[in-house]
């Protein structure tokens, strides 16, 4: 792959990544809230009547996605839905831009050693696209996610990035900017299912317009319902993989909370089991997927036609 092929990618990936971040923002702190363990604070007591001997017995349940989002309304305003929104600009577009260059970059290669395109190619594409990216990028993914866990009623000074990058630091020293990064590489399982799914779909999709342009004797071109296909693709090879690997999301988010009993991924994934249940481990996952399927749909369909522009 040439160096601006590579540019190219690292450009389309950058704008991608940027564009799903911004219209996606307060889901994304929505879902980091519930997945905390701070949610406690946000727990619903419900009265349950009709019981075996006619008392009424309090159950605690979880919250839900609307009742989190009202309580950021109602205590910290509507800022508090863009929490984070500077390192993830930060971080977005160099994130992607690393990861999509790297798995282009990859799957060039691995071509030549495996059949073309094939199922092998684009899992070991995937998963070092996704470590490459990782180690880059965690600290700027730990103060994102600090900054969003930072409750503060109206009125109250919020702590800015910098300030949280020194108490990270001062606490933990440097190694406390990788916090959560074991979980996140085991989060590269998501992304792999996630790319095989979404190229074997894109490649069907492919084939069949390329057929259909045969038997009608016309040039196959680019048309506006090609990206809405690739939109689709995109949302549903996420959905199936973020189903499967969420646990992952819920144990990075506790790893990386401050001051927490939470120290390796299997220990955190044991203490969540133990102390609140299975259920646990999928907390905030409706709110990921209405989050995380446009955001996907946006970003790769972002990527697909940035880079059908530049290459014109």
């Amino acid at each position: 792959m040439s160096q601006r092929d590579t540019l190219v990618h690292l450009f389309a990936g950058g704008c991608g990544g940027t564009v799903g971040a911004i219209l996606t923002c307060p889901l994304e702190v929505v879902k980091t809230r519930l997945q905390s363990s701070s949610s406690i604070t946000l727990y619903i007591s419900e009265v349950q009547l009709n019981t075996m001997n006619g008392a009424s017995v309090n159950r605690v349940v979880s919250p839900g996605p609307l009742h989190c989002l009202k309580m950021i309304l109602q205590k910290e305003g509507p800022r508090s839905l863009f929490r984070g929104l500077g390192p993830n600009l930060v971080g977005v577009a160099p994130s992607r831009a690393i990861y999509f260059a790297a798995y282009s970059s990859c799957k060039e290669r691995l071509n030549h050693v495996f059949a073309a395109d094939s199922t092998q190619v684009h899992m070991v594409s995937a998963g070092a696209a996704g470590f490459t990216a990782i180690t880059a990028t965690n600290p700027i993914w730990l103060i994102k996610t600090r900054l969003q866990l930072d409750a503060r009623n109206r009125g109250e000074r919020r702590m800015s990035a910098l300030e949280c990058i020194r108490k990270v630091y001062s606490t933990d020293g440097f190694k406390g900017f990788y916090r959560g990064m074991s979980a996140s590489y085991a989060g590269i399982s998501e992304t792999v299912i996630h790319f095989v799914i979404y190229e074997s779909i894109k490649r069907r999709l492919l084939e069949y317009k390329t057929a259909t342009a045969m038997d009608d004797g016309e040039e196959s071109t680019k048309e506006a319902s090609d990206f809405v296909g690739l939109m689709l693709a995109a949302a549903t090879s996420k959905t199936c993989a973020t189903s499967i690997a969420y646990p992952h999301e819920v144990v990075r988010t506790r790893l990386r909370e401050e001051g927490t009993k939470y120290r390796s991924f299997f220990q955190t994934l044991s203490l969540l089991v133990r102390e609140e249940g299975y259920g646990s481990m999928y907390r905030g996952l409706t709110t990921h997927l209405v989050r995380q399927i446009p955001n996907t749909a946006i970003m790769m369909s972002t990527y697909e036609v940035v880079v059908y522009l530049l290459n014109g």
